[in-house]
This record gives C-alpha cells, sequence and structure tokens, in this order.
C-alpha cells in the first residue's frame, strides 16, 4: 500500500469523495472520558470548507459532551469498498433555523417531530486532519492481489493510505 499525503483543497476533495460515498460513520465525542461516547451519524451534507453537517438531539450524550469539549473524531467505514476514514476536529453546536431546515429531511422525522422540533440541533464538524485507507478495489480483488503478492514476492499495488492535512 502506497503513502500518499495530502495538503488543503487536494486533502478536502480526497476527504469529500470519500465520506461522500461513506455516509454514515461513528462520531466520538468526550474524547477526555472513559470510556469514549461513540454514536452512529448520518452525514447531512459537507459544505465548500469542508464542513460535515449532521442533525442531533439536543439532549443527547454527544451534545452533551461537546458543549463541554468540541474534539471529536469520526471513524468512517466502507467494507465493500475497502476504504477507512479516521478524521480529527471539533464540533459546533448550531440553531439557526436557515441551517435546520436546509439539513432536516423526511427521513428526520424518524428522530425529531419536525423541523420545529426544539430539540433539533445542527452538528458543525470541523475537520483539521484525517488518516485513510482507499484500496481502490472492492475487498475480493483486493484479496487475489495480496495473495498474488504472497506467491510471487513481488509488492502488489493494493491502494493508497495516508495523511490529510486540512
Amino acid at each position: 500500500m502506497s503513502t500518499v499525503n495530502k495538503n488543503n483543497q487536494e486533502a478536502l476533495e480526497k476527504l469529500k469523495k470519500l465520506t461522500n460515498s461513506i455516509e454514515t460513520c461513528m462520531m466520538l465525542t468526550g474524547l477526555d472520558k472513559r470510556p469514549i461516547h461513540a454514536n452512529p451519524m448520518t452525514q447531512k451534507k459537507i459544505d465548500e470548507e469542508g464542513n460535515i453537517w449532521f442533525l442531533s438531539p439536543g439532549d443527547s450524550e454527544h451534545n452533551k459532551n461537546i458543549t463541554q469539549s468540541r474534539n471529536t473524531q469520526l471513524i468512517y467505514n466502507d467494507t465493500q469498498a475497502n476504504t477507512f476514514v479516521s478524521v480529527y476536529g471539533e464540533t459546533k453546536i448550531v440553531l439557526e433555523d436557515t441551517i435546520l431546515n436546509e439539513l432536516y429531511t423526511s427521513i428526520s422525522d424518524n428522530w425529531f417531530n419536525g423541523v420545529d422540533d426544539p430539540n433539533l440541533t445542527a452538528l458543525k464538524f470541523t475537520p483539521t486532519n484525517a488518516y485513510y485507507w482507499d484500496t481502490k478495489t472492492n475487498k475480493f480483488i483486493s484479496f487475489l492481489k495480496i495473495a498474488k503478492g504472497s506467491i510471487t514476492g513481488e509488492k502488489q499495488d493494493i491502494g493508497n493510505k495516508g495523511h490529510l492535512n486540512l
């Protein structure tokens, strides 16, 4: 696996490409506590600056943790594509009506009583750095390449990994 580090705009584009295809991640908050709180979250969008947006109940454990420390980590995992991303940054709770209206969809009704639900908040995650593993192929092809490498002794191109400095 080749190491390909990326910076600034190139890093942002790679992060968008990887996370848009995965969509659901684990959000880790309370990073200074044990155990760390982890909750599955579905991203609503990634804006032009690279902020990742979510909807969240205001009374949730992760919202409580964010009010104490904005340090947050997102873990994305697509086992079918063999793609993994760990993103570190800060999260801010946002209550602006325009943003809540933009992010809210009918699927959100499973967790909230409409866009006017007083418990509805948006979370704005601003990434600072990430690490990714991107095999470029599915699990089966990667396995075949690894098997070929073990038989022939030749290194196989099974993908890229690296830091994304945002």
